[in-house]
């Protein structure tokens, strides 16, 4: 490694840890667009939300997919049948935490509520199920490519990704 490189504190960890996500988030984004995916830019979102978390992944793939499932389906529900105004919108983040604790899954709450905020609150075209579900494939096909990577190429050790949050 380049001398200059340390003297800016740059370690060898960072630089394969930048590399690591770059061609990740590179690979989701292309696998999202070669699958025309409408809003393709979720995959790779995904895949940074899970490979460069300070949680290990496989955790926090499963609370992003299982959050995402539960946001999904609930936000196309109440899109279905009602009107998206404030009301509906802050029962349906309530009924999200409820039943995340129900299901057991209270570590998932944060990305529910999320996937509905996205369902329910952004303007789209499309019928509420087909966006929850291109929703849920953009946000799995991410999680997909973060898992492979991290197993076929570990985080270095003592790595940002290995430090606790700040």
């Amino acid at each position: 490694m380049p001398h200059w490189l340390s003297l800016l504190g740059i370690s060898r960890a960072v630089l394969i840890l930048s590399v690591r996500a770059s061609v990740a988030t590179v690979a989701s984004m292309l696998l999202s667009e070669g699958l025309k995916l409408p809003e393709f830019y979720w995959a790779p979102i995904s895949t940074i939300v899970v490979l460069l978390s300070t949680v290990k992944p496989q955790t926090v793939a499963w609370q992003r997919f299982v959050g995402t499932a539960l946001g999904a389906a609930l936000g196309a529900l109440i899109a279905t049948f009602f009107h998206p105004n404030w009301i509906v919108y802050g029962v349906g983040i309530f009924v999200c935490g409820i039943l995340s604790a129900l299901l057991r899954i209270g570590s998932a709450y944060r990305f529910a509520a999320i996937t509905l905020s996205i369902v329910l609150l952004v303007a789209h075209i499309r019928p509420p199920w087909i966006v929850a579900a291109h929703r849920f494939v953009e946000v799995s096909l991410g999680i997909a490519v973060a898992l492979v990577v991290a197993v076929a190429w570990p985080a270095p050790a003592n790595s940002p990704a290995d430090s606790p949050a700040e």
